[in-house]
């Protein structure tokens, strides 16, 4: 390659890189930072900058939907050593006309601090309400039921029996991505 198109290569590359910052107010496209984001050139095959991007835009381009995708994956080991794959994606179209109103409870379910903290015990590996009792400045045993009952409504956790918790499977990885969603 030619230091002409090495150099135009680059220039694209800074662009995508400056637009996707501009886009996310922070430190690089792909999540990078020290903060504990992936680099935007962390993984792929080929090295490259946004490869996960890349994938997806050219299954979208086979699918022929103009208005494109979202797509969310994640390879999971907890502190428990259970280890969860997973991925979801959608087409644009299918989120932008679908009736948002169904996806009130689950975010409303996520917007108390408690339940977050509970969330993330339930994940660490303390499954009973004995368990999470136990915790400082969690509430009470019956707030603590409370807090379970509103997360097991709306799908974060489900009881495994003898008041087991825990997070299915199915919800491990859109949990942790919508946590890494709401980060400043």
């Amino acid at each position: 390659m030619e230091l002409e198109e090495r150099v135009a290569a680059l220039e694209r590359r800074l662009a995508v890189l400056e637009k996707a910052d501009r886009g996310r107010g922070g430190a690089g496209g792909g999540g990078g930072g020290t903060d504990g984001g992936i680099p935007a050139g962390g993984g792929g095959a080929d090295g490259g900058d946004f490869w996960a991007l890349e994938r997806l835009k050219e299954e979208v381009a086979k699918a022929g939907s103009p208005n494109g995708a979202v797509l969310y994956t994640g390879a999971v080991r907890l502190p428990t050593e259970e280890r969860y794959e997973w991925q979801y994606g959608t087409f644009t179209d299918a989120l932008l006309d679908a009736d948002w109103s169904h996806s009130a409870e689950s975010f409303a379910a996520l917007g108390h601090a408690v339940r977050l903290r509970l969330l993330r015990e339930i994940l660490g590996g303390r499954r009973t309400a004995a368990e999470l009792a136990e915790l400082d400045d969690i509430g009470t045993t019956g707030q603590i039921y409370h807090h379970l009952r509103q997360l097991t409504g709306a799908g974060w956790l489900h009881t495994t029996g003898r008041g087991r918790y825990e997070v299915p499977a199915a919800r491990i990885v859109p949990l942790l991505v919508m946590l890494s969603a709401a980060r400043p």
